[in-house]
């Protein structure tokens, strides 16, 4: 088979770009049918229940691995270093394993990580239920799951569109979104429950049976149903072919700058959960696997309400700001009750915008290259990650709980105040108040600058003087007399175009607007209406 390129780029696709579409289908299918819709094809339905399986297990292995670090080390640090081992390969060798995910068959790469993430979670298991666990044992184990989804995640994140094609893509994100954060929801309480009545170590065996039958169900699917690209043949450059995919496409680059601020602090809060579930609310492992909970709940709601969303660019900026608006209040509280109602407005939060990032980026990538700018979106994701366990952690084990969750918000905001300042500043966008006749509920609107109306903003009289001084040469040159430049104290009454024979309107190519004026004999002349008749029709104003 050739060799993919990177021109083998799709038809954008309505989701994919950064304007909707004006119009809308007469009918549309219930918010529920669409969020169901990828349910139709066998394939998927086999793959959403392993990962119903897998989550679930996974998250309890995650509860019990944490637990049972904090338990043999009495430090917070330690199960921040955890975390980091789990996803620090992703940074040195996260675009290796896109290459491989495009490279060769999806489903048997998928069939090979789960079985090697079940014998890691059947040794860390055996260890423990026999008594001889030790620190270096979680961290080793830790360690070779990350070298392991350094080829699952991007495999995982390109095989769904094999399974549902870009029909059903959408429903698909939605639904994965929905099992992950119901595993959270599930697996948290069934390792509470384990670690109260018999230990760690039955998580560890019930997530080892869980991979066994994931490779089952794999092995079940129908090959000749799935939607399989192109075959990308071994080739030198295709590492940089991808990283030159995303560079060109700001619709890959800006969401996968902004998924990094986010993912360094913001979306990371096993670490600082523990500290509260131990230090602040002294509620022990049932409190910790409640806390999780209730992030999972708020993010099973977040991600079924984005299901027939449009994603934008600058609506994924909103999401970032939100989330650290949330953990900013959060690090302020001091109630148990009202920090937990808090976690679910974070989870709908954090979902959310997931969601919608990976909506954007999974569409807007062609078939060929998904492999690779999936891996790279990963890698800044779980990257981010790695860092954040070890910089969360030391906060919490040096300042608090509070301070800790204090910095979780500082990553989102500053994400959304760095992309939202480059995004506004390539599009020439502004914001713009609007008390009345609003076309949305909000007050405050983020709009291109050439509609924002003129007189809106007011220039100094030596703006205007540049402005008209190269119309003042074309008019000298044509034999015209010459055109005066507004002083100062016309400057406002100029920027009205309805007291004067001219009018200021946006120039093309220039988002800041230009004044056209006609023929006049005095500055005088030049603010009163009874003149504009007299403007010769060649110099009418615009």
């Amino acid at each position: 088979m050739p060799t993919a390129t990177a021109e083998s780029r799709p038809v954008p696709s309505s989701s994919s770009q950064d304007r909707s579409p004006s119009s809308s289908p007469a009918r549309k299918p219930s918010s529920l049918r669409a969020t169901l819709a990828a349910f139709r094809v066998r394939n998927y339905r086999l793959y959403v229940t392993s990962q119903v399986l897998t989550n679930s297990c996974g998250w309890m292995q995650r509860i019990a691995q944490d637990w049972l670090m904090l338990t043999l080390t009495g430090d917070v640090a330690m199960v921040g270093l955890t975390v980091a081992l789990q996803f620090t390969p992703i940074l040195a060798f996260g675009l290796v394993g896109g290459i491989l995910a495009d490279r060769y068959d999806k489903r048997r790469i998928l069939m090979i990580t789960q079985s090697v993430m079940g014998l890691v979670a059947l040794t860390l298991g055996v260890l423990t239920l026999t008594g001889v666990v030790a620190p270096w044992h979680v961290l080793a184990m830790a360690a070779t799951l990350g070298f392991t989804t350094v080829v699952d995640n991007p495999a995982r994140q390109s095989f769904v569109p094999e399974l549902v094609g870009m029909e059903h893509l959408r429903s698909a994100i939605s639904v994965n979104a929905s099992v992950f954060q119901l595993g959270a929801l599930v697996g948290p309480m069934l390792a509470a429950v384990s670690i109260e009545l018999v230990g760690e170590g039955l998580s560890f065996v019930a997530n080892a049976a869980a991979c066994s039958v994931a490779v089952v169900l794999l092995v079940a699917m129908r090959p000749g149903e799935l939607k399989a690209p192109p075959v990308v043949a071994r080739a030198r450059g295709q590492l940089r072919e991808g990283l030159a995919t995303v560079r060109r496409e700001p619709q890959l680059l800006w969401p996968t700058v902004l998924v990094g601020f986010v993912a360094v602090s913001g979306i990371n809060l096993a670490t600082v959960l523990t500290a509260y579930a131990d230090r602040v609310f002294h509620s022990g492992a049932g409190g910790y696997g409640l806390l999780s909970a209730m992030v999972a709940v708020g993010a099973i709601i977040g991600s079924l309400a984005t299901s027939r969303r449009h994603t934008r660019l600058r609506q994924l900026v909103v999401g970032a700001a939100a989330i650290g608006a949330l953990e900013m209040v959060a690090a302020t509280i001091r109630s148990q009750v009202f920090f937990a109602v808090l976690l679910v407005a974070i989870g709908v939060a954090v979902l959310t915008y997931l969601t919608s990032s990976n909506a954007l980026v999974q569409t807007t990538t062609a078939p060929t290259m998904r492999g690779r700018v999936m891996s790279l979106y990963i890698m800044v994701l779980l990257g981010a990650q790695a860092l954040s366990g070890v910089l969360i952690g030391w906060i919490a084990s040096t300042f608090g709980a509070h301070a800790a969750m204090a910095a979780c918000g500082l990553g989102p905001l500053l994400g959304a105040a760095v992309v939202g300042t480059v995004l506004a500043r390539r599009g020439q966008l502004s914001a713009r108040v609007m008390i009345r006749d609003r076309p949305g509920r909000g007050f405050v609107y983020i709009v291109p600058q050439r509609d924002v109306r003129p007189w809106l903003r007011p220039q100094p009289a030596a703006w205007w003087a540049a402005r008209l001084a190269p119309i003042r040469r074309r008019r000298h040159a044509a034999g015209h007399h010459e055109t005066r430049p507004v002083p100062a104290q016309c400057a406002k009454t100029a920027l009205n175009p309805g007291r004067g024979p001219f009018t200021a309107s946006p120039g093309r190519g220039d988002a800041s607007g230009t004044l056209n004026v006609g023929r006049v004999g005095s500055t005088h002349g030049l603010l009163d209406p009874r003149l504009a008749s007299r403007v010769p029709p060649g110099t009418r104003p615009r």
